[in-house]
């Protein structure tokens, strides 16, 4: 692998001299699942000599344009990755759907008559949570963000002293937020979740009279059915004596 990039390097940069360098920094966030296009501006079409797209990484994908064979080329880059249109007209990459491992640093580098020319892209993937709201027998509300990135932040309508918060890392940078509010001794007649992540907001309600009740309707309900069960069970046992 080495050796083709060395023969690589070799054929897009020996013909062209360099003149000049100059640089600019972008950064782009983009949701899992989407496209991603990093824009390079080409604004130097009449004097433009060669393209060159590639992640910042040893091994990473690179795309390559040369307009005097007006031919291009690609190393290590999945269908996923491509121009987004003809390089001979329009310098964008496209990524589509992309993904988190599509994460990290990308330079678009222009050769012209004019000079050389790099555009940085630090390029984030961001992925929403999956949120629920339930509870539990102890009259405690459970709000989990599942698998977001960033991880979203949860906050309580009303406010309360008696919530806690944790969270769980995942392997692939994702993380999972899990907020307890804890309803007990509430006079509220409900409680809402808000779960705040980048660019979305989303809100969960639970009426707490009706779960009260629902709660205490399953508690008297299986008090009710262990009383019966237990009664059955007496009676079999006295008349299996008799």
């Amino acid at each position: 692998m080495a050796l083709n990039w060395s023969v690589l390097a070799v054929i897009l940069f020996l013909p062209i001299s360099l003149v000049e360098v100059y640089a600019t920094y972008n950064r782009v966030s983009v949701e899992a699942g989407h496209e991603a296009v990093l824009s390079c501006p080409n604004i130097y079409s009449a004097s433009l000599l060669m393209v060159i797209w590639k992640r910042n990484c040893s091994s990473c994908c690179l795309l390559s344009y040369r307009r005097d064979l007006n031919k291009t080329s690609r190393l290590n880059c999945s269908e996923r990755i491509t121009w987004k249109y003809s390089p001979a007209s329009d310098l964008e990459l496209r990524i589509y759907p992309v993904n988190l491992g599509d994460e990290g640093n990308y330079t678009c580098e222009i050769a012209s008559s004019e000079g050389n020319f790099h555009f940085f892209f630090s390029l984030t993937v961001t992925v929403p949570p999956m949120v629920t709201l339930t509870h539990d027998k102890s009259r405690v509300a459970v709000c989990q963000a599942s698998a977001g990135k960033p991880p979203a932040d949860i906050s309580w309508i009303p406010a309360s002293n008696h919530s806690s918060e944790e969270e769980f890392h995942h392997p692939n940078g994702t993380v999972t937020r899990v907020s307890y509010f804890g309803w007990a001794h509430s006079s509220f007649p409900s409680v809402t979740c808000l779960v705040t992540y980048p660019n979305k907001n989303q809100t969960l309600v639970m009426d707490l009279r009706y779960t009260y009740h629902r709660l205490l309707y399953i508690l008297v309900g299986a008090a009710t059915g262990v009383s019966a069960v237990t009664g059955v069970a007496l009676c079999l046992i006295f008349r299996c004596r008799d």
